[in-house]
């Protein structure tokens, strides 16, 4: 069990890692240069804790230590222990859940490896919004999808934003980036994938009809703006939509993601 240390300053050197954590670029930059993410949250931390990650440091206020003594005895780090107030501070925001971790980063797996043994997975191209990015995590996880893989521009899946929406998805869900952006789309269908894009084209055909049938599955979903590259949606062995009423032809990438992920589910 690591040291609970209480801390009295916003200042102090050993709160580094929780500064200014609304402040996208700058945790981009601190993250990126020391290997870290940060779990926001009891149920994240314990689920960060439980899928093997390692703790640098926890940072939490009085009243959380009770509900996560086992995740802290069971660890090295240190926990500081802040009041609500000087957490507030620090962050940049109020943490009404109480509890932060600092954990290190793994090493990405192989796409090989993500794929291995996958039959439903999804294809993320540029999606930037961390909320997105999290909710379609959640998505894909509660409605039995095996993975994940996402394009190099997409956003960060450990960014706090986005680890608290997916609540914790990340951890359990195989993920990794995709090697070779430009040729994803073959590369999946070596792999034995009907590849399913969800865009306006004027060749889509309804999910459940595209899905029907499928022994393999990859979704392939695009950016929040302009959608699929045209690549990407060219290189497709399939084109979906999502049927609508009149006046309505889109919803949000990630509410889309979650109706393709139950209609694919039970295909």
């Amino acid at each position: 069990m690591g040291d609970r240390i209480e801390v009295g300053s916003a200042d102090d050197p050993r709160l580094a890692d929780y500064r200014d954590l609304r402040d996208v670029q700058l945790r981009k930059h601190l993250e990126a240069t020391h290997g870290l993410f940060v779990a926001e949250g009891e149920k994240v931390v314990r689920r960060a804790a439980e899928a093997g990650f390692t703790a640098r440091s926890f940072l939490m206020s009085p009243r959380w230590l009770e509900g996560l003594s086992d995740v802290l005895a069971a660890s090295s780090a240190p926990c500081y222990v802040v009041s609500e107030e000087l957490a507030e501070e620090v962050t940049g925001f109020h943490v009404h859940r109480g509890a932060l971790a600092s954990l290190e980063r793994q090493a990405l797996p192989t796409v090989s490896s993500v794929l291995g043994g996958a039959r439903s997975v999804l294809v993320l191209e540029d999606i930037v919004d961390h909320t997105n990015v999290g909710a379609i995590f959640r998505s894909g996880a509660a409605l039995g999808f095996d993975a994940v893989l996402l394009s190099p521009r997409c956003a960060d899946p450990l960014y706090r934003r986005s680890i608290k929406v997916g609540m914790g998805a990340v951890f359990t869900m195989p993920w990794t980036r995709l090697d070779d952006w430009y040729d994803a789309m073959p590369m999946l269908s070596t792999a034995g994938f009907t590849t399913v894009a969800l865009t306006l084209s004027e060749d889509s055909t309804p999910i459940d009809e595209a899905v029907a049938g499928l022994d393999k599955v990859a979704l392939v979903l695009g950016s929040e703006g302009h959608g699929l590259s045209s690549r990407w949606e060219q290189a497709t062995d399939r084109r979906a939509i999502i049927a609508m009423s009149a006046g309505i032809d889109s919803l949000n990438v990630a509410a889309a993601t979650a109706v393709a992920c139950y209609v694919t589910a039970r295909r």
